[in-house]
């Protein structure tokens, strides 16, 4: 159907990605996927195409353009070639929007330049082994002693967290025995300091081009000036982002649910079963009619809600409602195109494999499906 969110320039951005995904991603896609990342100099060369300073500020070294579309634009693209692009979209989604909004000058001018060249990594260490979406119930804390805080504490599910070279972290620097959401406040910890610890890198079922891994901080001294804005108000800078962050999972799904449609149309015309071809058969048809279908509903809803982000007027809720409908719509799709594959859509060689693997975690990252309706139901007043 016929979409009215990108211009001219947009375009122009497209087909820049989609050279450089066919010509330096697909090729070495699946050994990536073996050694379980992407290879940095890869992230150097996107940073040398401008790629991942479009947010930065001009004098820093970026385009200086607060728009998130050129963002869809990328994920849109790996999901065409049937790829991701690693951890490129958590930098740019979900990180980046941190540095951007309560980075100070003196940190802007350490930290930018090197985020745009592709030659400074980022992550972000919320999650804990014992705390998954109560962020207020962080144990990992830092004390202020002198001109540093010394942090300690365990961080899991850290997407990017092997190459990283700036790892934001959230961490309890105070005690509010009325507030238990006060006091939490964000340090930028770099690679290389005393204590900070990389633990073991996790073996997930799927998304496995992109490193997730365990870390550690004994005694860790991050200076003051590597506290990102002020201290103890992280917890409302959390939830500011939130909203992009779901946004971002959901272009993803939408994406690589029309990516799964467009291989099995293909895999089904050519496949025979009886003498001829399986896109002949009128259940084949009917499945993925009513997918598309599915899949363009979705893509208004995203659409909808990318504007929206652009003019900074996306709400929660609205947020969770995409989220929630597009990860849903990315299970069933991969699932009944899988099905279409037969036993074929059960081996690893197949894309359609991956997609389907990769397509469960969308329901649990950055809020989970049950989180969504938590939050859809209140603004209903329930």
């Amino acid at each position: 159907m016929r979409r009215e969110v990108f211009t001219e320039d947009h375009e122009e951005f497209r087909a820049l990605a989609r050279d450089f995904i066919s010509k330096r991603i697909v090729p070495d896609y699946a050994a990536w996927e073996k050694v379980g990342q992407m290879p940095r100099e890869i992230f150097a060369e996107l940073g040398s195409l401008g790629m991942l300073g479009i947010a930065i500020p001009e004098e820093f070294g970026g385009a200086g353009l607060r728009d998130y579309r050129y963002n869809v634009i990328l994920q849109e693209e790996a999901a065409r070639a049937l790829v991701t692009l690693s951890t490129v979209r958590t930098q740019l989604d979900v990180i980046l929007p941190y540095f951007l909004e309560y980075a100070n000058e003196e940190q802007r001018g350490r930290w930018f330049p090197g985020l745009a060249k592709g030659t400074l990594l980022s992550a972000i260490a919320m999650t804990e082994p014992g705390t998954g979406s109560d962020l207020a119930g962080v144990s990992t804390n830092a004390v202020l002693e002198g001109d540093e805080y010394v942090l300690n504490g365990a961080k899991t599910f850290i997407t990017g967290g092997l190459l990283a070279d700036l790892v934001i972290v959230l961490a309890r620097t105070s005690t509010d025995p009325d507030n238990r959401r006060g006091g939490l406040s964000l340090l930028v910890v770099e690679n290389g300091m005393p204590g900070f610890e990389r633990g073991r890198v996790l073996d997930k079922m799927g998304c496995k081009v992109q490193d997730t891994v365990e870390l550690s901080f004994d005694n860790v001294r991050v200076p003051v000036s590597n506290l990102l804005g002020e201290e103890g108000k992280a917890f409302g800078y959390l939830g500011r982002n939130l909203a992009q962050e779901r946004i971002t999972v959901a272009v993803g799904s939408i994406a690589q649910a029309r990516a799964a449609i467009a291989t099995t149309v293909d895999y089904v015309k050519e496949r025979k079963a009886f003498g001829t071809p399986v896109a002949s058969f009128q259940n084949t048809k009917f499945e993925l009619a009513a997918m598309s279908a599915e899949v363009e509903a979705g893509q208004a809803m995203v659409d909808r809600a990318v504007l929206d982000l652009v003019d900074d007027e996306l709400s929660g809720p609205d947020a969770a409602r995409v989220k929630l409908f597009c990860t849903e719509v990315q299970a069933r799709v991969v699932d009944r195109c899988l099905q279409l594959f037969g036993g074929y859509g059960y081996m690893a060689e197949y894309p359609i494999a991956r997609l389907y693997v990769d397509a469960r975690v969308a329901r649990i990252y950055a809020g989970t499906s049950e989180v969504m309706k938590v939050i859809i139901a209140k603004s209903l007043g329930l």
